[in-house]
């Protein structure tokens, strides 16, 4: 789930809240459909800031600000869609490991370069990373009488400091080393996610919509502005 609230920001300046939240991935019929419902329609109300974030991916919330552009995040969420759990669990230690994680596009080159981390589930200390490194990978030749002597903790302590590894609420991550490439730079974003528009113009919207729009408009001019010209007789 990956769900964006957004705002009216030029009511909510007034004092009225109109939001509602957008599901993403999502197309452009339900971007103009929200923006119709609060209000936003691009002639009066142009402006919008996304006040909360509804999400199942822990760590994610943090990186995420009031003025994200709608497409951005729906380019995330599309590139989030397609992972895997393992890839989300890999993803999440990736989020709290630190890196690639200052705005949206480097969430999105994140989520794609996941291959660039190794990761390791269920390590949450350094005596767990020192007894699987010792049996799984045998970087230690302990006899069988000796194991209960070995300091599994210093051993592992030693590991993550040289690796430069964090230990995450899921496991223990660690970056290896191989080329993190940059498929997203932040100025074009494909198509297939470009959703954001405003609802369609006054001409193609029925005429009690017109109407409506109308009075909205001229609820904002001054009384000498809305008095109607009056010309003397010639």
């Amino acid at each position: 789930m990956f769900e964006a609230c957004v705002t009216n920001l030029g009511k909510y300046n007034e004092g009225e809240l109109c939001c509602g939240y957008l599901r993403l991935p999502a197309t452009k019929g339900d971007v103009q459909d929200l923006l119709s419902h609060i209000g936003i329609d691009g002639v009066i109300y142009e402006e919008f800031l996304i006040t909360d974030y509804e999400m199942d991916i822990e760590g994610l919330y943090a990186c995420l600000g009031e003025y994200e552009s709608i497409d951005e995040l729906n380019y995330l969420a599309a590139v989030l869609a397609d992972l895997d759990k393992w890839e989300l669990e890999k993803f999440e230690a990736a989020l709290e490991y630190g890196e690639y994680t200052t705005n949206v596009e480097q969430l999105i080159n994140l989520a794609q370069n996941l291959d660039c981390y190794n990761f390791h589930p269920d390590i949450l200390d350094d005596d767990d990373l020192g007894r699987y490194y010792a049996k799984e990978f045998e970087t230690l030749s302990i006899p069988e009488h000796l194991e209960h002597y070995i300091d599994y903790e210093a051993y592992g302590r030693d590991i993550s400091i040289n690796e430069g590894g964090v230990f995450t609420k899921s496991g223990y991550i660690v970056d290896n080393g191989d080329v993190f490439i940059e498929h997203y730079k932040g100025r074009h974003i494909p198509d297939d996610y470009r959703i954001f528009a405003y609802p369609d113009p006054p001409g193609k919207m029925p005429i009690k919509a017109q109407i409506e729009m109308f009075g909205k408009m001229v609820s904002t001019l001054s009384p000498a502005d809305r008095a109607v010209p009056v010309h003397a007789d010639r």
